[in-house]
């Protein structure tokens, strides 16, 4: 047994169970709080634009800036909580996007609202990369994917819950009144992290402070970030343009609004009950398990899109490329905490995310260009194949800079069995 206070190394890890219901108040409740938050907002921010006088091609680019903000604050994120610690960090964070959503209700004009959805980015980028490196911490790497996906599967479920609530707020007050429903769920989830303790990480795992600036971590993982690191920006890509891609599949094939809502709920709901499965097998097979169907699901599933012609065929894809983002959740969250170093954690965990928060910013712009300038079904095949490329280079780089497959502790030998008494050599005559 274990001494209180004694460190405990990741191959010894503490069991999985209590971690996560002592974790649950502290780090996947307020989460997935926070994610309704976003889910509520998530359908109206255009029309919001739109209702300030942008254009639908502007109230596109305005809608951008949240992801441009995440890309923005990540390497800012890592100084702040390598500074203040993770706790801080995300109560700074969700001061800040408190004030951005406050913006946002009020903003007068649209240069005003972009700022404010920039702010708001930053401020996700904060909460976000805070959480991640605080599981990386406190839960062993035997543990890490069922931890990682449990928080992946949290902000799925508050993404999947908010819409509802937003429109029911929506539909009862108006238009705005979903904003303030963002800022309930903002206040509440930094109420639970300033009333709720955190664990204290094991020694062996915890992060140590860093000297080194995010440019020295950037060129010591050089190789790191230029293959697997790469691979994440098209990961990301992937994952954003899956959202666009049904609504916009769906308005050409010229399926209401109320249908689409429909088809893309029922995706939701199958999406929400994979995380913790999927986060098994990667801890017992390996995060190759998980991370290879994950990407050729997703862009098979994106793939067939232009195939599909109808609300039937178009549920049954949606369903399919669900069961592929159900299977990834956290996994990009698992790859950076295994190859992140123990001691420049946090910058290293920055500079991973700019990479996948570019690839989020990406995807949905270039979709656009490719269907602007080609076509639709061009754009959507494009960034299914993309899906299928990155399943490539996951299948190469993974095995190259991260386990396969746990290792397992070595066995207790069995101690030796007493032999039978043996009869005396004049008795065997």
């Amino acid at each position: 047994m274990t001494e209180p206070g004694a460190a405990v190394s990741p191959d010894t890890p503490r069991p999985l169970g209590p971690i996560l219901r002592q974790l649950t108040p502290s780090v996947f409740l307020p989460a997935m709080i926070y994610e309704i938050g976003n889910g509520a907002i998530a359908p109206i921010v255009a029309l919001t634009a739109v209702g300030l006088g942008a254009s639908p091609a502007l109230a596109a680019l305005v809608v951008g800036f949240l992801g441009i903000g995440r890309v923005l604050g990540d390497i800012p994120a890592s100084w702040l909580a390598e500074r203040i610690g993770d706790r801080r960090a995300m109560v700074v964070a969700a001061s800040l996007e408190t004030v951005a959503l406050l913006g946002c209700f009020f903003s007068p004009s649209i240069a005003l609202f972009a700022l404010a959805l920039l702010i708001s980015g930053m401020a996700t980028a904060t909460f976000y990369l805070a959480r991640q490196s605080y599981l990386a911490d406190v839960v062993a790497v035997a543990h890490r994917a069922r931890a990682m996906s449990t928080l992946g599967g949290s902000h799925r479920i508050g993404l999947f819950i908010g819409p509802f609530i937003g429109a029911l707020f929506v539909g009862t007050f108006g238009l705005s009144s979903a904003y303030l429903v963002a800022i309930g769920a903002t206040i509440a989830a930094a109420v639970l992290l300033l009333s709720i303790a955190d664990l204290e990480p094991p020694s062996h795992t915890a992060a140590v402070r860093a000297d080194k600036s995010t440019r020295a971590v950037l060129f010591e993982h050089r190789l790191v970030f230029s293959t697997l690191g790469a691979t994440m920006i098209g990961c990301g890509a992937v994952l954003a343009a899956r959202q666009t891609v049904v609504p916009l599949w769906a308005e050409h094939l010229g399926i209401g609004p109320a249908e689409t809502s429909l088809i893309f709920g029922t995706a939701g709901a199958v999406e929400i009950v994979l995380f913790y499965p999927a986060g098994k097998v990667a801890d017992r097979f390996g995060r190759l398990a998980v991370a290879l169907p994950w990407m050729i699901v997703l862009g098979a599933a994106i793939v067939a899109v232009p195939f599909t012609v109808g609300p039937l065929s178009l549920t049954v894809v949606a369903i399919v490329m669900s069961i592929g983002s159900g299977i990834g959740a956290g996994t990009i969250m698992t790859l950076g905490a295994d190859v992140a170093p123990l001691i420049g954690r946090l910058r290293f965990i920055g500079i991973w995310r700019v990479l996948s928060d570019s690839g989020f910013a990406a995807g949905p712009a270039v979709l656009s260009l490719i269907a602007v300038t080609t076509s639709l079904a061009a754009g959507i095949v494009v960034i299914g194949s993309v899906g299928l490329g990155a399943a490539v280079a996951l299948r190469v780089f993974v095995p190259r800079h991260t386990d396969t497959r746990p290792s397992q502790p070595p066995r207790t030998p069995r101690p030796p069995q007493p032999r039978p008494p043996q009869p005396p050599p004049e008795l065997l005559d």
